[in-house]
């Protein structure tokens, strides 16, 4: 390959993807899908290979990038018409938090785990689970939240103990994740296993193993998610 050819094959290239980009909308970028993604990786390999593949001919480069953003947008008609067919294409929104209660199931399915869920909620400004009433999962990714108005947690108050001023915490911090007692966090809270047992008995939790999670709030209260097969 020639410079001349690769100068018109580039030319052709980029002037092709940004027409075709113009042309397919906003949502390609705004709003990206898994289908959208693999939609635009496809079209990105099969610009690069029409710009610098001598093997395929500016005549075969053309058609391919121009088929598959033509199937790209009949798709995405489809998917504007068609309920069934937008499900099937792009899926659907999953619940991770429901009335404030972590769906476990759910987790699973998006491949999520606690520390990611905790970092998605973040993004949100939202830096404690039990401030959440509902949690989705969108198609493109993100996570939208609404928070509830009043905590449910247990406080040591529901013990009839006292608060301890110095018991304020700067974080909402973990302390039982997955069924498993978090035991360096209650280190670096100067709390035990025993105040963890006691919280826990109070609502009527006698096995570590029937909790999904748990976090002590920035008032030293403790917030419990119990696993979604523990509860009646």
């Amino acid at each position: 390959m020639n410079i001349i050819e690769l100068l018109i094959r580039l030319s052709l290239a980029y002037v092709t993807l940004l027409a075709l980009t113009r042309f397919m909308g906003r949502k390609e970028i705004s709003q990206m899908t898994f289908f959208n993604f693999v939609s635009a990786i496809s079209i990105g390999t099969i610009g690069a290979s029409l710009a610098i593949d001598s093997a395929l001919s500016v005549r075969n480069g053309m058609i391919a990038i121009i088929a598959w953003s033509a199937l790209t947008v009949t798709l995405g008609f489809i998917d504007i018409k068609s309920k069934k067919a937008r499900q099937t294409i792009e899926g659907q929104p999953i619940i991770l938090i429901r009335n404030g209660r972590i769906m476990d199931e759910a987790l699973r399915k998006t491949r999520l785990d606690l520390d990611e869920l905790g970092a998605l909620l973040r993004k949100k400004n939202v830096f404690s689970f039990s401030e959440v009433d509902y949690a989705i999962f969108e198609t493109d990714g993100t996570l939208s939240v609404l928070q509830n108005q009043s905590k449910q947690s247990v406080t040591k108050g529901d013990m009839h103990q006292p608060l301890n001023p110095n018991e304020i915490f700067s974080f909402p911090t973990a302390v039982i994740q997955d069924g498993k007692v978090v035991r360096k966090n209650l280190e670096k809270l100067n709390l035990d296993q025993r105040w963890l047992d006691q919280q826990l008995n109070v609502v009527g939790v006698n096995d570590v193993d029937g909790v999904f999670y748990a976090e002590v709030q920035k008032d030293g209260s403790l917030y419990i998610d119990q696993r979604n097969d523990q509860l009646h």
